[in-house]
């Protein structure tokens, strides 16, 4: 009889928490919800949804900035200054010749410029392509820190979910960032302290300025409090910490990793 209670109850917090009770319980509370949600079965949904809707978002993003004529061409400078540079260390290497950079630096800026209906659907299935990846191999990553570090009792499934859903945080960054940078008619990638003070990311210190973002340390502290829950500990300080401690180390890593593998900065939280 208790047996048959209890699944009654479960059944029931699963029939009450629908996709919308899960985004704002992700915004509002989300000890509360996650502490449900690790009695349930993990649903694939659960981070597919967000990961989709994060992916839309910002490709609409994409479109609005780009037809504003100043952000497109602020864009545009700040991505020809890392294309200049890298061809630059080329040629200083002597793995390309001045007249070959300048050609590759002259197709590259006209074809940022016209910015076709192709180049558009490449940059979705490449933006589709690089979340979803890297949301894998980050479960993987957080998945064996909660379990072998801290001691867990949760699935790869249950790390999933527990870093998927708080992708609704980074929705409403892209939202906050279109406002910002309409409003300014500059291209920000991010709310951060570093964007705010022009700060190019490829410093240490601009790194760290860039890891001071409130939405990423409230996404950071939302995923750490899903772990914890889904990972049934009582002690949420500890992944708070530990989280934070890996996301700030880890950025660190791929930073020096990046310098000498520059694919490596694609891996960077």
């Amino acid at each position: 009889m208790d047996e048959f209670n209890n699944n009654d109850l479960t059944q029931n917090v699963e029939d009450e928490i629908s996709i919308t009770d899960k985004m704002v319980g992700v915004l509002t509370e989300p000890s509360s919800l996650f502490q449900k949600l690790s009695h349930q079965k993990p649903k694939v949904l659960d981070w597919v949804f967000p990961i989709l809707f994060l992916i839309i978002v910002s490709s609409v993003s994409r479109f609005i900035l780009m037809s504003n004529p100043q952000i497109k061409a602020d864009a545009i400078e700040k991505q020809m200054a890392l294309v200049e540079k890298n061809i630059q260390e080329a040629v200083d290497k002597g793995n390309l010749s001045q007249e070959k950079a300048d050609e590759i630096l002259e197709k590259s800026r006209e074809s940022m410029e016209k910015g076709g209906s192709l180049q558009q659907i490449l940059t979705v299935v490449g933006t589709l392509i690089s979340i979803f990846l890297m949301f894998f191999i980050l479960s993987a990553i957080f998945y064996l820190v909660a379990k072998i570090t801290l001691g867990g009792t949760g699935t790869y499934s249950d790390a999933m979910v527990a870093y998927g859903l708080p992708f609704y945080i980074l929705v409403i960054q892209i939202i906050v960032i279109i406002i910002i940078s309409m409003s300014m008619n500059k291209m920000f990638i991010d709310t951060s302290v570093g964007s705010f003070l022009g700060m190019e990311n490829n410093t240490l210190i601009g790194l760290l300025a860039h890891k001071l973002d409130i939405f990423s340390i409230w996404f950071y502290a939302v995923v750490s409090i899903a772990f914890a829950k889904m990972f049934k500990s009582e002690n949420t300080t500890k992944y708070l910490i530990t989280f934070f401690a890996l996301w700030i180390g880890f950025g660190i890593l791929m930073f020096f990793a990046g310098k000498a593998i520059p694919f490596m900065k694609l891996f960077n939280m």
